[in-house]
């Protein structure tokens, strides 16, 4: 009969979370478990490694911005992008055939072996809350179709020049004449080519004068951030607004 008493004396001490010989602990209510778990959570760091500020904050959407790489064939387009990009571009390369043999010269380019079919695709942050997705467009003539809708929304274009073929490069500095969008040259600079001043290339284009030319390496990354804020500043002083 104690025994029995003894077992049930045992059972009701660990029903009430006590142990013989350990004083019960005091239970919290369910409130202040609550309160405890939400500042808990609430000092968790909703962060990535090397997030920005504002991106972290919900309610602060970064402006998104848009410009168009135009130019002819082998130029630099895709290289431009890629130098660029702090995302993996998106790029739509196919594998030239000699049924483009009539129609790309690649006396300029004997090593290209790739061309954009659609369009590359590339994003770089240049300030806190300013993206900029930088859209480069197929050169051949069979692909300018595309244009009017990879230019839809851009504040502005950078027509690609390479000196050896000056004259692949007018067809875009005609379409970006006509739409009205603000535009500016970037010479891409081949190893081993003739390096030119701006203002001859100027010359030789006949590009108006408030339209700026600069010379650049579509390979090098801080190069191709100079083009892209020359780009920018010049959008700013076409349209302020």
């Amino acid at each position: 009969m104690d025994s029995v008493v003894s077992d049930a004396s045992a059972v009701s001490d660990a029903d009430t979370g006590s142990v013989t010989g350990i004083p019960a602990q005091p239970q919290a209510p369910a409130a202040d478990l609550f309160r405890r778990d939400t500042a808990s959570a609430a000092a968790q760091p909703d962060a990535e490694d090397g997030a920005q500020d504002w991106q972290l904050d919900h309610t602060r959407a970064p402006i998104a911005t848009k410009i168009v790489v135009a130019g002819g064939f082998g130029v630099g387009k895709t290289t431009f992008v890629r130098a660029v990009s702090e995302i993996t571009p998106l790029q739509t390369e196919a594998l030239m055939t000699r049924a483009s043999e009539a129609t790309d010269d690649l006396t300029a380019t004997p090593d290209k072996l790739t061309t954009t079919v659609a369009m590359d695709f590339g994003r770089i942050t240049l300030d806190n809350d300013l993206v900029l997705y930088v859209f480069g467009t197929p050169g051949q003539q069979r692909f300018w179709f595309m244009w009017d809708d990879l230019v839809r929304g851009a504040i502005g274009a950078i027509v690609l020049a390479d000196t050896r073929r000056l004259t692949d490069c007018f067809p875009a500095l005609d379409y970006f004449e006509s739409c009205g969008l603000p535009y500016i040259v970037a010479v891409n600079h081949f190893e081993g080519t003739e390096l030119f001043e701006a203002d001859d290339v100027r010359e030789a284009l006949t590009v108006p004068a408030h339209v700026p030319v600069v010379i650049m390496d579509a390979r090098k990354r801080y190069s191709v951030v100079e083009s892209l804020l020359a780009m920018v500043a010049h959008a700013l002083e076409h349209t302020p607004e």
